[in-house]
Protein backbone atom coordinates (compact mmCIF):
# COMPACT_ATOMS: atom_id res chain seq x y z
CA UNK A 1 0.00 0.00 0.00
CA UNK A 2 1.22 3.27 -1.08
CA UNK A 3 2.17 6.17 1.97
CA UNK A 4 1.58 9.42 1.67
CA UNK A 5 3.63 11.89 3.19
CA UNK A 6 3.05 15.77 3.72
CA UNK A 7 5.62 17.94 5.21
CA UNK A 8 5.15 21.69 6.13
CA UNK A 9 8.52 23.69 5.95
CA UNK A 10 8.29 27.24 7.73
CA UNK A 11 11.21 29.14 6.50
CA UNK A 12 12.76 31.90 8.39
CA UNK A 13 12.11 35.06 6.24
CA UNK A 14 15.50 35.93 5.21
CA UNK A 15 16.48 32.89 4.51
CA UNK A 16 13.53 31.60 1.88
CA UNK A 17 15.38 31.51 -0.83
CA UNK A 18 17.91 29.24 0.42
CA UNK A 19 15.31 26.97 1.96
CA UNK A 20 13.81 26.96 -1.76
CA UNK A 21 17.17 25.75 -3.31
CA UNK A 22 17.83 23.34 -0.45
CA UNK A 23 14.52 21.80 -1.63
CA UNK A 24 15.25 21.90 -5.15
CA UNK A 25 18.60 20.32 -4.65
CA UNK A 26 17.18 17.52 -3.00
CA UNK A 27 14.37 16.66 -5.47
CA UNK A 28 16.54 16.23 -7.99
CA UNK A 29 17.93 13.06 -6.03
CA UNK A 30 15.18 12.06 -4.84
CA UNK A 31 13.08 11.69 -7.48
CA UNK A 32 15.67 8.98 -8.48
CA UNK A 33 15.06 6.78 -5.80
CA UNK A 34 13.63 3.42 -5.74
CA UNK A 35 10.06 3.32 -4.68
CA UNK A 36 9.29 7.24 -5.06
CA UNK A 37 6.31 7.96 -6.86
CA UNK A 38 5.76 11.46 -6.25
CA UNK A 39 7.98 14.74 -4.57
CA UNK A 40 6.55 17.82 -5.26
CA UNK A 41 7.28 20.87 -3.54
CA UNK A 42 4.18 23.70 -3.48
CA UNK A 43 4.95 27.02 -1.97
CA UNK A 44 2.37 29.16 0.18
CA UNK A 45 3.59 32.82 1.51
CA UNK A 46 5.27 32.08 4.65
CA UNK A 47 5.83 27.71 4.39
CA UNK A 48 6.57 25.58 1.55
CA UNK A 49 4.80 22.26 1.40
CA UNK A 50 6.75 19.07 0.01
CA UNK A 51 4.03 16.38 -1.27
CA UNK A 52 5.57 12.98 -1.12
CA UNK A 53 4.20 9.45 -2.11
CA UNK A 54 6.19 5.74 -1.93
CA UNK A 55 5.10 2.32 -3.15
CA UNK A 56 5.47 0.95 0.02
CA UNK A 57 6.42 1.95 3.70
CA UNK A 58 9.80 0.04 2.89
CA UNK A 59 10.76 3.12 -0.11
CA UNK A 60 9.70 5.59 2.57
CA UNK A 61 12.37 3.88 5.02
CA UNK A 62 14.79 3.74 2.49
CA UNK A 63 14.23 7.47 1.36
CA UNK A 64 14.64 8.50 5.03
CA UNK A 65 17.77 6.52 5.51
CA UNK A 66 19.30 8.60 2.55
CA UNK A 67 21.68 10.48 1.61
CA UNK A 68 19.36 13.57 0.16
CA UNK A 69 17.43 13.69 2.74
CA UNK A 70 20.68 13.97 5.49
CA UNK A 71 21.83 16.45 2.69
CA UNK A 72 18.51 18.41 3.20
CA UNK A 73 18.55 18.29 7.17
CA UNK A 74 22.28 19.77 7.02
CA UNK A 75 20.83 22.54 4.36
CA UNK A 76 17.73 23.55 6.46
CA UNK A 77 19.63 23.21 9.94
CA UNK A 78 18.92 27.27 11.19
CA UNK A 79 16.92 28.41 8.20
CA UNK A 80 13.69 27.30 9.88
CA UNK A 81 11.11 29.51 12.01
CA UNK A 82 9.90 26.28 13.49
CA UNK A 83 10.49 22.45 13.37
CA UNK A 84 9.38 20.44 10.44
CA UNK A 85 5.79 19.24 10.49
CA UNK A 86 5.69 15.55 9.18
CA UNK A 87 2.30 14.38 8.69
CA UNK A 88 2.16 10.39 7.12
CA UNK A 89 -0.87 9.48 5.72
CA UNK A 90 -2.60 6.19 4.38
CA UNK A 91 -5.08 6.69 1.37
CA UNK A 92 -8.58 6.57 1.90
CA UNK A 93 -9.91 6.01 -1.36
CA UNK A 94 -13.53 7.65 -2.20
CA UNK A 95 -15.15 8.56 -5.16
CA UNK A 96 -13.92 8.37 -8.57
CA UNK A 97 -10.48 6.26 -8.01
CA UNK A 98 -8.48 8.55 -10.41
CA UNK A 99 -9.42 11.68 -8.46
CA UNK A 100 -9.77 10.39 -4.93
CA UNK A 101 -6.41 8.97 -4.44
CA UNK A 102 -2.98 10.46 -4.73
Amino acid sequence: MSVVVVVTAFPAPEHRAEVVAAFETAITRVHDEPGVELYALHEGRDRLVMIEKYESAQARSEHLQGAALAELRSALEGRLSSGLDVQVLVPHPAGNMQKGVL
